[in-house]
């Protein structure tokens, strides 16, 4: 069996980065223009939250003269947060000069054995001791290039990412049945209270409490969600950890957690929680507001409120507070004028929503279990640790 060697990088591809483009060339519309924060955002399979483009024109100027990424080639960011990596799909972009490195021209090495390479301890330990700067790190293309990486023969590269894509393969689709499962109920739900035949006699107090009384010890450990954790995308959290109470937002199964404070509020970093045990009462953010029903009323009706452009748009409206740290009061929040919604309607939409939330959950939950091995399998995989016939999939 051919042995496993050891190479420099810049011997297996091409490194480079992008030809500098000026805020003055920024567009409204036309090719999107992705940082270090974007790449992150595509990465995580979030919505981009700040698009900026190029003209049609300038990007291909670049791409005559000197190239634009293309589907399999890999972007690294290389400021900042360091070392995330992302493959290239069939899509038309440009990217910043210095947030990202453009790797190419592969030589001997899978494209996405590299990614997987970026995503091990051994790269993130190199990332972090090769990186310059004090106030914000950054990795050089010279320094990417001289990254020794003990490689092993290319068909055995190929199992190796076999085995790691059919797991984030596995994990995509998930997502992707998420993604359209919500925009369904999403439109159902935007139906309903848009409805203009419908008297707008009620506020969002009449339906739902707005941080309702929850009960947890100081220092007891609970689960605790941060506001990084907070998708802004999707109803079910990144992560979450125990953590002793020392203050905070507390919720429970049923209720939905919603950023008060910008930007976080107009990025949209909103939950559902129906994932904890029965009785238990987790905390978060003191920056968080929490919705709960009323006895009767679904309670996943307030996430898809949350969700809702009027209601998000109205939030940012009665924001106060001096520039970068504006908040939505609760106070706001409860008298968000709603339509007078015919029982009827709330038990049907409640039938529906209930069935897809649950889904919702268990594909969530199943990604959580995916992810967790793959990170497991990915280390001992790319050092030889663990042999490719060892696995069984």
């Amino acid at each position: 069996m051919e042995a496993w060697k050891e190479y420099k990088i810049g011997d297996l591809c091409s490194i480079s980065s992008s030809k500098r483009i000026f805020a003055n060339e920024y567009q409204l519309s036309g090719i999107p223009f992705y940082r270090g924060k974007e790449i992150i955002e595509k990465q995580k399979g979030e919505s981009i939250t700040n698009e900026l483009y190029i003209s049609e024109d300038r990007y291909n100027e670049i791409k005559d003269k000197f190239g634009t990424p293309q589907k399999g080639d890999m972007l690294l960011t290389s400021v900042g947060t360091l070392g995330i990596p992302y493959i290239v799909k069939d899509e038309k972009f440009y990217f910043k000069d210095g947030n990202l490195t453009w790797f190419y021209n592969f030589r001997g090495i899978n494209n996405v054995y590299l990614y997987y390479w970026f995503l091990s301890p051994a790269a993130q330990y190199l990332i972090n001791a090769k990186a310059i700067g004090s106030t914000q790190k950054a990795l050089t293309i010279e320094t990417l290039k001289k990254f020794d990486l003990l490689l092993p023969p290319i068909n055995v590269q190929d199992k190796i990412v076999s085995i790691l894509k059919s797991l984030d393969d596995k994990i995509e689709l998930n997502r992707r049945i998420n993604d359209n499962l919500e925009q369904q109920m999403q439109a159902t739900f935007d139906e309903l209270i848009m409805n203009e035949e419908l008297p707008r006699t009620k506020f969002l107090k009449d339906y739902a409490f707005v941080n309702p009384s929850r009960t947890i010890k100081k220092d007891e450990v609970k689960r605790y969600i941060d506001m990084s954790s907070l998708p802004t995308k999707g109803s079910f959290p990144s992560d979450w950890i125990d953590k002793p109470y020392n203050g905070g937002m507390k919720f429970q199964n049923g209720d939905t957690i919603m950023a008060r404070i910008t930007p976080c509020l107009e990025n949209g970093k909103t939950a559902y929680i129906n994932f904890l045990e029965e009785g238990e009462v987790a905390f978060g953010s003191t920056e968080y507001i929490v919705m709960s029903a009323h006895e009767g009323i679904p309670s996943e009706m307030f996430y898809f409120l949350a969700r809702n452009e009027d209601f998000v748009s109205y939030a940012v409206a009665h924001m106060n507070g001096s520039s970068g740290r504006q908040r939505v009061s609760a106070t706001d929040i409860e008298n968000y004028i709603m339509p007078d919604i015919p029982i009827h309607s709330i038990e049907m939409f409640g039938k529906k929503t209930y069935a897809v939330m649950k889904c919702i959950k268990n594909y969530s939950l199943e990604n959580r279990k995916l992810s967790s091995l793959r990170d497991t399998l990915l280390p001992r995989l790319m050092s030889g640790e663990l042999k490719v016939n060892e696995i069984n999939m």
